[in-house]
């Protein structure tokens, strides 16, 4: 490259490659150990397992159910075993290795802390990991997977092999996470239990800060503070890329202006890197991409809604400053089609669209209806949202019930049970959300079970109507399900 500017951003990166190596197990040999992981049907989970059998560790662990993630890992090698059970727990296991939902009472977790094992996080190893290469960790309430996905792509495609770890499967990279020839891994910084302060990245990217995960963190402020730790976290000669028309992430901003190297991105032309002349064709993004009021050029973008031209941009930045041409980063954009359940299109019969997406936040929702508003332009839009959580319900509960105003009919499932009490199971459900619902303005209806959800949309649902899928429970099952019917009548 010969602008100044990206000649400036080649010299941050290659002084940042003078680095020590960090993370909680720093000295941790990988190849010939064997992990055991006690979660390992998660997404994050299990993507981590599959980086560590690329560089030859063995791998065992356990869940509670079969999935497709836990067959595929035993077909890469792994020794899976369903149910927690302490004779799961090999005696040549190194490490231990533990989801967030796992709690102390686990049976094979206790066999380990009783036999002095390495025992860490999700993403205490994914720092160790991390602190073994150039980092590079995507962070943000919303838009992290896609943007992430999308990085890895686009790197991937301008010629930089990276690692990485995707909290979600992205067909384009033939999963969620995999290993590659250059120096960098690009993974996905999860705030859950401040768990993205373990990782010390090269770049740390933050889209957006918002109020969430509130059985962990006991106010929006204290959100801010943790990303503002994560900020910190850079290694020296490090970048943070921020999003500086997102209030909150501007407040960081303005707090370590003088204590870390900022690229900032927006459509607001005080920003480094801006989107300028956005339009919408056909339901899509096009627009003009300026560097310090320097036109770089025009590009266009493969997925709907508004909010991803935010998340093209942090790409853009990004890759720039690991040295991809301006030009070339701007052609791959509109290559990328999107990570699974995000607005992704599971089939159209019967001249009806059915989609499947993971909103699980008021702001997700409103703006996934939005995008699949202007993108599909249905005649009725059916939105079936499965809660996520009791707990979040209750704290959402009015920003829940205002964001679908977008949608023509919402059906409720009952609430996805994870990391609750009894008593906050007991305070909430669907049925009080749906009454919520209807007095914002939107037909709504509670019907708990799944199945009988596909039985209303076989009723209801005419010519011309979509049906999207919402949530981050099973509700994808009611996608899959109705779609099976459909196929069955067309």
């Amino acid at each position: 490259m010969t602008r100044p500017d990206m000649q400036i951003a080649q010299r941050r990166v290659k002084a940042a490659h003078k680095y020590e190596v960090v993370g909680p197990f720093s000295q941790l040999a990988i190849a010939g150990k064997t992990f055991h992981f006690i979660g390992a049907g998660g997404i994050g989970m299990s993507g981590l397992a599959q980086v560590l059998l690329t560089k030859e560790a063995i791998i065992t662990g356990s869940d509670k159910t079969p999935t497709a993630i836990t067959k595929r890992l035993c077909s890469l090698g792994a020794d899976i075993r369903i149910g927690h059970n302490a004779g799961n727990l090999r005696p040549e296991t190194d490490v231990v290795v533990i989801s967030a939902a796992i709690t102390e009472d686990n049976p094979e977790l206790k066999l380990a802390r009783r036999r002095g094992l390495k025992v860490c996080k999700y993403a205490q190893m994914l720092g160790e990991l991390m602190g073994r290469h150039q980092g590079i960790a995507v962070s943000g309430t919303h838009g992290k997977s896609t943007t992430t996905g999308w990085l890895v792509y686009s790197l991937k495609h301008a010629g930089i092999d990276a690692n990485f770890v995707v909290g979600a499967e992205v067909t384009q990279l033939g999963g969620s996470s995999g290993t590659g020839s250059s120096e960098y891994f690009v993974a996905e910084a999860c705030e859950y239990d401040r768990s993205f302060l373990n990782l010390k990245p090269t770049i740390a990217c933050i889209l957006n800060i918002e109020r969430d995960h509130l059985d962990c963190y006991r106010d929006e402020q204290e959100i801010v503070e943790s990303f503002t730790q994560f900020a910190l976290g850079v290694r020296t000669n490090g970048l943070v890329v921020a999003n500086a028309q997102d209030p909150n992430v501007a407040k960081i901003i303005g707090q370590l202006r003088n204590r870390v190297d900022f690229e900032t991105f927006g459509l607001d032309k005080a920003c480094n890197f801006q989107a300028r002349h956005v339009k919408q064709i056909d339901g899509l993004y096009a627009f003009d991409v300026f560097h310090n009021d320097r036109r770089l050029g025009s590009t266009k973008i493969s997925m709907p809604g508004r909010h991803n031209v935010q998340n093209a941009l942090a790409v853009v930045v990004m890759a720039v400053n690991v040295g991809v041409p301006a030009e070339l980063i701007l052609q791959l954009l509109p290559q990328f089609t999107g990570v699974d359940r995000r607005a992704m299109l599971k089939g159209r019969f019967s001249q009806v669209t059915v989609l499947d997406d993971y909103a699980h936040h008021p702001t997700e929702i409103k703006a996934t209806l939005e995008a699949v508003r202007q993108r599909y332009r249905p005649a009725r839009l059916w939105c079936v949202f499965q809660p996520h959580q009791y707990s979040r319900t209750k704290y959402f509960l009015e920003e829940f019930a205002g964001s679908f105003g977008l949608a023509d009919f919402v059906i409720i499932p009952e609430i996805y049970f994870v990391r609750d009490s009894q008593a906050n199971k007991e305070s909430i459900n669907s049925q009080i959300l749906a009454e919520k619902v209807r007095a914002n303005g939107t037909n709504a209806v509670s019907i708990c079970d799944l199945s009988a959800v596909c039985d209303y949309l076989e009723a209801n649902v005419t010519t011309g109507d979509l049906v999207i899928t919402m949530g981050a429970g099973d509700v994808w099952k009611v996608a899959d399900e109705y779609i099976q019917r459909l196929r069955a009548h067309s």
